[in-house]
Parts: structure tokens; sequence; C-alpha cells
């Protein structure tokens, strides 16, 4: 009797262990294909990449160890330095215009106005559009002698065409310009993320506030962006990330015009760009890419830790 309970239970435990591992093989099956992209397309070339920096390779030619002379080279190039610097101004000018632009607007866009959802298609349809055709109409808008804003500035102040801003053409102004374009395209993509967040909000708390006679401003301070802290915080840590990693809008917007511009639009992963695929200089290259990768690892680091913050 004994016996038969035990072969019994012998028989139970594997039926379980082979369901267990028939379930397993499923998840697996379904984990496979992400897996093997991110490890073809993500996790070899960046161990490629870490591996690179510390030679000197043409994509010919053997590899030639030479331990952290690419990194010194990065200390004394000061054309990296004008780019990592024009990647920081970049940063600077990008980051809080587009917070300020996309909160003011969701804000705007979560009262009931006239016209609410085709406001909201309006301001987020840059952000879909393709971006090569809206750096081209951009480009146009603000040519310096075609375009309407000049003609109009023109028509308004009597300034001659010749002395005003020369925009995306003017090594002085084109950072002003593509901050702008960025701005102008992007702020639509957050205003969508501050929406979630303030429909979220309890309203409640506005109704407490308003019954203690804050007024409209008091209850933004008080109650708005507490509340909005943790999207906030999301979007200023994604919005930082993607502009140290920013390289499509100034390749469609500029068209390689750096050059003429005296680098005064050249930007960290354009240096990169040129670096490996044109100089032909892997190594450099990888080296410059392993920078930004500690860079964008620092930001990241920040985000986990304020969401863990604000998780608490």
């Amino acid at each position: 009797m004994q016996n038969e309970i035990r072969i019994g239970t012998d028989q139970v435990h594997k039926a379980g262990k082979s369901r267990t591992l028939k379930d397993h093989l499923i998840a697996y099956s379904f984990i496979a294909p992400n897996f093997i992209g991110f490890a073809l397309f993500t996790l070899v070339p960046m161990i490629f990449a870490f591996v690179l920096a510390f030679v000197k390779w043409d994509g010919a030619n053997p590899m030639e160890f030479t331990g952290l002379h690419n990194f010194i080279r990065l200390a004394q190039d000061t054309t990296f330095h004008k780019a990592l610097w024009n990647t920081v101004v970049y940063t600077i000018g990008v980051v809080p215009l587009t917070m300020a632009c996309a909160l003011g607007l969701a804000i705007l866009l979560n009262q009931k106005v006239f016209g609410r959802n085709t406001m909201r298609t309006i301001f987020f349809f840059p952000y879909v559009a393709s971006l090569v055709a809206v750096a081209a109409v951009w480009n146009f808008i603000f040519s310096p002698t075609m375009g309407p804003v000049n003609n109009i500035l023109h028509a308004i102040t009597g300034v001659p065409l010749e002395e005003l801003p020369r925009w995306a053409a003017d090594k002085d102004w084109a950072m002003f310009t593509v901050v702008l374009f960025t701005v102008w395209k992007n702020m639509g993509y957050y205003m969508v993320i501050y929406l979630a967040g303030l429909q979220g909000v309890n309203p409640e708390l506005y109704e407490a506030a308003e019954l203690d006679g804050a007024n409209a401003w008091k209850r933004f301070r008080n109650v708005t962006i507490p509340q909005l802290a943790p999207t906030t915080f999301f979007v200023l840590m994604i919005l930082v990330i993607n502009s140290f990693k920013v390289y499509d809008i100034f390749i469609n917007l500029f068209a390689g015009a750096d050059n003429q511009l005296n680098d005064a639009t050249r930007v960290l992963v354009y240096q990169i760009y040129n670096t490996a695929f044109r100089s032909l200089d892997y190594g450099y290259a990888s080296a410059m890419a392993i920078v930004l990768f500690l860079l964008v690892l620092g930001v990241t680091i920040v985000q986990f830790r304020g969401e863990k913050k604000y998780g608490q």
C-alpha cells in the first residue's frame, strides 16, 4: 500500500515537473525573439564598442591595442570639446523650454475649452510628422531672404533683410533656431504625458484649496505642481537623455553644414558618426561613444533614484 502511494506521488511530481517545464518553454519561446534581437543589435554591438575604445582600427587593417590612448586624445581634442559643449548648450536650452510649453499646453487643454480635442491633435501632430518634411518646411519658413518670418519682421520693423537674423544659416543663431525647432516638434508629446498626469490629480484637492480661499496661482503652486512631481521628473529625465543623444534633428535641419557654421551645430553623436564613418577611426569613435554612454548612465541613475524617492 505504501509502495503504491509512493509510486502515485512520484507520478504526480513527474507530471508537475513536466507541466512546469512546458510552461517555461512556452514562456521562453515568447521572450526569445525579442531577446535574440536585443542581443544581436544592442548587446553585442555595445560589448564590441567597449573593446574598440581601447584599440586603433580603421575597419580594414588588424586591430592595434592602444590602451587609454583614445581617451587621452579625447582630453586634448578641441573638436570633441566643442561638440560636447554644443550638446550641453542644446540640452540646457531644450529641456526647460519644452517642459514649460508642454505643461502650459496641458493645463490649458485640460480645461473645458472649445475645440479642445482638435487643439490637442494640432499640437501633437508635429511630433508624429516626418522629420525630413518638417525640417524642410522649417528651413523655408526661416529662410533669411525668402522666408515669411524675416519678411514679416521686415514689414513690421522696417529693418533691411540683410540685417535680420539668418537663423539656421548663421553660426550665432543656429543653436537658437534648432532649440526652437526641437521645442515646437516635441512639446506635443510631453503635453500628452502631462495631460495624463493632470487627469490623475484628485479633484477634491482643488475643491479643498478653493474652499480655503486659494486663488488660481496658489492652487497651481500648492496642488498641481506637487501632484505632478513624478510626471515632471520623468519628463525631465527623458528630455535630458534624448537631448544628449540628439542627432537626427541636426542632420536634417542643417544637412551637414557644420563646417560652414564653424562647428556651431556639431553635437556629440554627430561627431561620433563623422569620426567612425568618414574618418574611419572606429576606436576613437567608440571612446566618444563610451563617454556619451557614461553621461546617459549617470542621468539614468539619477532617474532611478528619483523614481524610488517618489515611489515611497
